[in-house]
């Protein structure tokens, strides 16, 4: 009996062995190879668990060539709207911008920190009436979350605080260069992605903390090349407008969104904000008086309305002889204009903007002392600037003094003349780059006319060139690029050669 069983389940194992490969045959080769490297599927026993692979119903029309699709409609090359990529040349401009940055804050000793750039959608939606509230890129994800790509940094960094628990030792010095989305209008200087130096320092109530903001934006500003001429930074404070709110007897939970209300007028006229003003109880009469308060130019012409005693004015003057100490004064104009949308500053706010008045604002910051408290957490003195990367790089190209980064930053070309020398020409790339050089190795068969080519392409010094008559003698030879001279070097002395090079 055993024996029969045994021959029965034979037979039906080279059945359907057989019946797989007839039908794996009709199958293209494309397909046949799908097949075979695929973990067979099988139909599981009672009890047993059901495979989570996905099938590909139309794998045999994908790669056959022979589906009923037809043909396939051609791939979108550009981006999605408002967004970038970086090619080389991009992405050494973006690495030298980054680097300046970097240098700047690591001068400032602040330390660098990130976070994820999906947050939950909850860290972003205040009740204020800021525009970045309807600017998200929200949804609601797979495990029925509701989620947001960042479109600010800052929120990030007061969940990072408040996650520690007063775990962290203030004041904090951080800084970091997030990308940020926002899905607005797009104007010159502002995409819906872009780049930006977060600048932040919690733990300091007073206005020494945005003095050592201000003098690391304008050393920044020195480093690239520009000057006060180029740039100016306009300087204010929310309490301005908190203290003539108070004398108004606006009650001080509508300051915030105030605000943020007063900072849309440098867009639209106040008509198109009076339905927003009713919902808050005020009249035209109170933002009137305000906009008449922001048209002031100097901290004088502000007492007769605040009086002697204005908390904002004397924290603004002292801040005005802290940048003296900065040398950075003739960068600082006192502008009562200046607001910022976002509802959460409390103190001093500034604004970096190109003097010509061509471009948006550089950068923008100030004092945001209640933001951990909207989330529930402990009122902690901070101050912070965003600084994003597009606008910046848009003024340089105006000011003609962004560098070029056509170069590559490769030094050296390293070609074997003939496929047998390749062995020795990579030998040579290696002790180069051992030696501290950037080394392109040319890894195919080429003329020397193309390598010279590629070489010049890429902006490098030299091209060494391992050839079979100069390699008899142990050497190599090794052109200059800018003049076309050629020398032989020793092979045993590449490394004195590189050293030269520095």
């Amino acid at each position: 009996m055993n024996l029969v069983l045994a021959s029965l389940f034979m037979i039906g194992s080279v059945l359907t062995a057989l019946q797989n490969r007839i039908v794996v045959s009709s199958f293209s080769p494309n397909a046949r190879r799908l097949v075979h490297r695929s973990p067979l599927t099988r139909l599981p026993a009672k009890g047993g668990r059901v495979s989570n692979a996905v099938v590909d119903k139309e794998v045999v029309s994908k790669t056959s060539g022979k589906g009923s699709q037809g043909k396939r409609e051609k791939l979108d090359t550009n981006p999605p709207k408002g967004t970038r990529d970086f090619y080389p040349e991009d992405m050494r401009l973006r690495t030298w911008l980054f680097d300046q940055w970097r240098q700047i804050a690591t001068k400032f000793a602040f330390s660098e920190y990130d976070a994820p750039v999906l947050e939950s959608e909850a860290l972003y939606t205040r009740k204020a009436g800021e525009e970045v509230t309807q600017q998200l890129y929200n949804f609601v994800d797979k495990g029925e979350r509701a989620v947001s790509l960042r479109p600010e940094m800052t929120p990030s960094l007061a969940r990072m605080v408040m996650a520690k628990k007063g775990g962290l030792t203030l004041p904090l010095k951080w800084f970091s260069i997030p990308q940020c989305w926002r899905y607005e209008r797009m104007t010159r200087g502002r995409r819906r992605e872009h780049f930006q130096w977060n600048m932040d320092i919690w733990g300091v109530k007073g206005i020494e903390a945005e003095a050592e903001l201000l003098g690391a934006m304008v050393t920044f500003f020195e480093t690239v090349g520009l000057t006060s001429s180029d740039v100016g930074i306009k300087v204010s404070s929310r309490l301005l407008i908190g203290e003539l709110l108070s004398k108004l007897g606006i009650p001080e939970e509508k300051f915030a969104a105030t605000c943020v209300l007063v900072d849309k007028l440098e867009k639209v006229p106040i008509d198109a904000i009076q339905g927003d003003l009713e919902e808050l109880g005020l009249d035209k009469s109170v933002i009137e008086t305000l906009t008449d308060l922001m048209a002031k130019k100097s901290l004088d012409s502000l007492r007769p309305v605040l009086g002697e005693d204005s908390k904002a004015i004397k924290e603004l003057e002292e801040l005005f002889i802290l940048c003296e100490g900065y040398d950075i004064s003739d960068w600082i104009i006192f502008d009562a204009s200046v607001v910022r949308g976002l509802a959460y500053y409390t103190g001093a706010v500034f604004e970096a903007f190109d003097r010509k008045g061509e471009l948006r604002a550089i950068a923008g910051g100030g004092r945001y002392d209640k933001l951990l408290e909207t989330f529930g957490g402990d009122p902690t003195p901070a101050c912070g600037f965003g600084f994003g990367d597009a606008v910046i790089v848009e003024l340089l190209k105006e000011r003609s003094i962004l560098p070029s980064f056509e170069s590559s930053g490769v030094d050296t070309v390293v070609f074997a003349l003939q496929p047998e020398l390749f062995k020795k020409a990579i030998n040579i790339a290696t002790r180069l780059r051992a030696s501290g050089q950037s080394v392109d190795v040319i890894l195919e068969k080429k003329k020397p006319k193309w390598v010279f080519k590629h070489a010049d392409r890429l902006g490098v010094r030299h091209c060494i060139v391992v050839a079979p008559d100069e390699l008899e003698n142990g050497e190599v030879a090794i052109k200059e690029m800018s003049t076309g001279e050629q020398k032989l070097v020793e092979v045993d002395k590449i490394e004195d050669w590189a050293a030269l090079q520095q």
